[in-house]
């Protein structure tokens, strides 16, 4: 187990070139305590790892120092050769290169796990598309893609959420991909670092000017924290309803942001009592209308007497057609 340990202490280092001792028992699940333990072994081994003390100090190799192990598990191989999804490497232009890349670290690996590795791509597949295959259409990807490489300041043309648009000018931090959606995580001058929704970007024009990505910056954990932040801030509005047992499989089958927070036991007539969680009353109002005489709201009063108003609107609309 330890042996272990300290081979993924040296990956670790070589990737990331230096951590601290913090950083390195949080990936590795120890205490820091054994950490340095394990770089005194280290050292031992005539491994050249060194420490450097400070604001932006850390563990990292003698610089030039590269281990020459090969000696990957068999779950591990698993690991690396799960499938990504291919809509979202294509949208990065990276497929042939990614299958390049693949043959590549097959034909590496020992005779006795190459097939192994094959069959992954047998037996996994992973597809981040919609049903109907609809593909949001990001005007500026291209662009926003060579910006972030290049650490190019951009200026972007963007449509707000309430349909007005901003103009700004912004550094790009870095592209995250949620389900089949991207967005673009960006800073400006002043630090505040914000997401947008590509397909929102009308427009992006890369400027002459550079600048200087955070040094402490991380995308993964700022994509985290930020959608975290974003769901306990979100609106909550819970109606209680009755529904018809037929309708019960299907209540979270509709394509809208709606959950269940409790199922009670039939009551008169055979309804089933219903908790419902939805982001806005808005929801609300077209999931329950959705299921016409399926489903009735029992409180709040103010939803069911808009529930009434709308249905008897429908019923007035079509009448004067006839």
């Amino acid at each position: 187990m330890r042996g272990d340990r300290l081979v993924s202490i040296l990956l670790l280092l070589q990737t990331h070139g230096r951590m601290t001792a913090k950083e390195l028992a949080e990936k590795l699940e120890v205490s820091e305590r054994t950490i340095y333990r394990d770089m005194d072994a280290l050292s031992g081994a005539g491994i050249p790892v060194f420490a450097d003390r400070g604001k932006n100090g850390g563990w990292s190799l003698l610089e030039g120092y590269r281990t020459t192990l090969t000696g990957l598990k068999e779950a591990e191989i698993r690991a690396l050769f799960v499938p990504s999804s291919e809509q979202l490497i294509d949208d990065l232009g990276l497929t042939h290169s990614s299958e390049e890349a693949r043959n590549k670290l097959i034909a590496s690996l020992p005779s006795i796990y190459r097939e192994n590795a094959k069959d992954m791509w047998n037996r996994i597949h992973i597809d981040t598309s919609t049903w109907r295959g609809r593909k949001e259409k990001i005007a500026s990807f291209e662009v926003l893609k060579d910006a972030i490489w290049k650490k190019n300041k951009l200026k972007i043309n963007y449509q707000r959420a309430d349909g007005n648009m901003l103009n700004r000018i912004v550094n790009p931090l870095g592209l995250v991909a949620k389900g089949s959606r991207w967005y673009f995580i960006a800073s400006k001058d002043n630090g505040d670092i914000r997401n947008y929704r590509a397909s929102r970007i009308q427009s992006a024009v890369a400027m002459d000017d550079t600048f200087e990505r955070p040094e402490n910056f991380n995308l993964a954990q700022h994509w985290k924290s930020s959608t975290e932040a974003f769901l306990e801030n979100l609106p909550k509005c819970e109606v209680c309803v009755e529904v018809a047992p037929s309708i019960l499989p299907r209540l979270t089958f509709t394509g809208r942001f709606v959950q269940i927070v409790e199922i009670g036991t039939k009551g008169q007539g055979d309804w089933i009592p219903v908790k419902l969680s939805f982001d806005t009353e808005e929801e609300a109002l077209g999931y329950i209308l959705g299921f016409a005489d399926q489903i009735r709201v029992v409180k709040p009063e103010e939803l069911h007497d808009k529930i009434v108003k709308m249905a008897k609107s429908v019923v007035a609309s079509y009448k004067q057609k006839m």
